[in-house]
């Protein structure tokens, strides 16, 4: 196994898997780990890149361009090792492209570069789409780091909160728990003229919180104990996913999305799914999300 790519500075350090470039590790300067560290008793990933699709597809399959094709849950990105373009003490720059085999999933011809980049206390995270190929591209993006809840020993779920900047009132669509769609004829509100919701298991036994349309550009999970935490800036992405696994998992994942899964509501048609980009030939896209740990 390739050893994990590392970059940072006095404040954090951040490591990356060469597996779907995903980030396997960001502590700050003392040694305290914020991402959740993949047991599969709860959950078996720790930040995967979700391209070109975010969240399920009805029965797995989708329709471009009149043909039927079939795309594991969040993507084919995830499961693919990247290259690496250039690597300093704080940036790392991985590059996926299309091959025979993501064509079989999603038949375009693109590349995927993350960039990863530490500055402070933060690392952010930016996504650059090209369209390689000679006709329009469909796409979603999206992040899903998971983080410790609790960070420190001594601490309890309970003690955390989740925060948004801005006053909000928000209602997030039930998920259906058969097929992982998006419902939204079901709909609950969790914010009402507030900030903060407090963080219990329960709040993610139906899966996860979904918003979209908020005012906040800034999600914060933070103990209300220790007071330690993280803050996301997504202004980028139109979406929030918040979620943490349905058997008590410890730890809360802040994913933000550009596209979701199906909805209940919508057809198979790739491109006409909610938040789906259209990049077309030869075209450039970014998407980015800054981390700050405290």
């Amino acid at each position: 196994m390739k050893e994990r790519i590392v970059i940072g500075t006095e404040q954090c350090r951040a490591e990356i898997a060469w597996l779907g470039a995903q980030l396997e590790s960001l502590k700050d300067a003392g040694g305290r780990e914020y991402i959740w560290q993949r047991d599969p008793q709860w959950w078996g990933g720790c930040a995967p890149v979700l391209f070109p699709m975010v969240g399920a597809l009805r029965k797995g399959r989708t329709v471009i361009n009149g043909r039927i094709y079939e795309m594991p849950q969040h993507g084919v990105a995830r499961r693919r090792e990247f290259s690496l373009l250039s690597h300093t003490e704080t940036e790392a720059v991985f590059s996926l492209r299309a091959d025979e085999l993501t064509k079989q999933q999603y038949p375009f011809d693109f590349e995927l570069q993350i960039v990863y980049r530490a500055q402070g206390a933060s690392l952010t995270t930016l996504y650059r789409v090209l369209n390689r190929g000679s006709e329009p591209m469909p796409y979603a993006i999206g992040g899903h780091p998971a983080f410790n809840v609790p960070l420190d020993e001594g601490e309890r779920f309970e003690d955390y909160v989740l925060e948004f900047e801005k006053e909000e009132t928000a209602s997030c669509p039930a998920i259906d728990m058969n097929e992982s769609l998006i419902d939204p004829s079901r709909m609950t509100e969790r914010l009402h003229a507030a900030r903060t919701i407090p963080l219990t298991h329960d709040l993610f036994y139906g899966d996860a919180l979904v918003f979209e349309g908020l005012a906040s550009h800034t999600a914060t999970v933070r103990s209300e104990k220790s007071g330690h935490g993280v803050t996301m800036e997504f202004s980028s992405f139109p979406m929030i996913g918040v979620w943490s696994a349905r058997n008590d998992g410890p730890f809360v994942a802040l994913a933000p999305w550009c596209g979701c899964a199906t909805r209940t509501d919508e057809n198979d048609e790739f491109a006409k799914k909610r938040w789906m980009r259209t990049l077309p030939a030869g075209q450039m896209e970014e998407f980015s999300y800054t981390v700050s740990i405290f």
